[in-house]
């Protein structure tokens, strides 16, 4: 779970970073910026709010790009080692801080966060989840990840390719599409400790 979300909130993280570039070697009229002015294309998602503590756009996308790369590098290959998931939450906030949106690197911090119990023994959620409490969840785990992806996934890009090309456009639907995304991306950690914890079991048992 920890790899993919760093490799699709990593992508969000660029596109940030992109619209930055594109806007030039110019100062920021604040700390709180649009990744991408005022595009049109992006319009519906207000430009792509962010914030940057760089007193440069160019600098500061191509600082977003680093970060976000980076953090997909780490989430793939290097969270499962000692304070892996440490790192993964000051990269970022790192990110948070050079122009790389809100909404990945907060993400990022939860999964981050989720990622410091990596082969962890779990002793509270194992006190208080039942053994086939804990088997359902496991079993349900890997469609919470979909469904958060794929949630996310709708809300960029493709909430900008229906608007762009064929003119759908429902805020209410990108508030609701952002609440569910959120909620099955609790679920999808709250489920993998349910999923760790049973498969620790198993293992011990075998």
């Amino acid at each position: 779970m920890v790899s993919a979300f760093g490799i699709f909130l990593g992508l969000g993280g660029i596109e940030h970073g992109i619209g930055e570039i594109l806007q030039g070697n110019i100062a920021p009229s604040g700390i709180v910026i649009k990744s991408w002015g005022e595009s049109k294309l992006f319009s519906i998602l207000a430009g792509e709010p962010a914030m940057t503590i760089i007193p440069n756009l160019l600098i500061t996308g191509v600082l977003a790009i680093i970060v976000s790369l980076s953090i997909m590098v780490w989430a793939v290959a290097f969270v499962q080692r000692k304070n892996g998931g440490l790192v993964l939450i000051l990269l970022s906030i790192l990110l948070l801080l050079v122009g790389g949106g809100f909404g990945p690197p907060l993400i990022e911090i939860i999964v981050g966060a989720a990622g410091t119990r990596i082969n962890a023994p779990l002793p509270w959620w194992r006190k208080r989840l039942s053994i086939n409490t804990r088997r359902l969840l496991s079993k349900l785990w890997v469609w919470f990840l979909i469904a958060s992806l794929l949630s996310y996934f709708y809300l960029f890009p493709v909430s900008i390719i229906l608007w762009h090309f064929f003119g759908v456009y429902n805020p209410n639907i990108i508030l609701g599409v952002s609440s569910f995304a959120f909620g099955t991306l609790l679920m999808a950690v709250f489920s993998g400790f349910a999923r760790d914890i049973d498969h620790s079991d198993r293992n011990a048992v075998a």
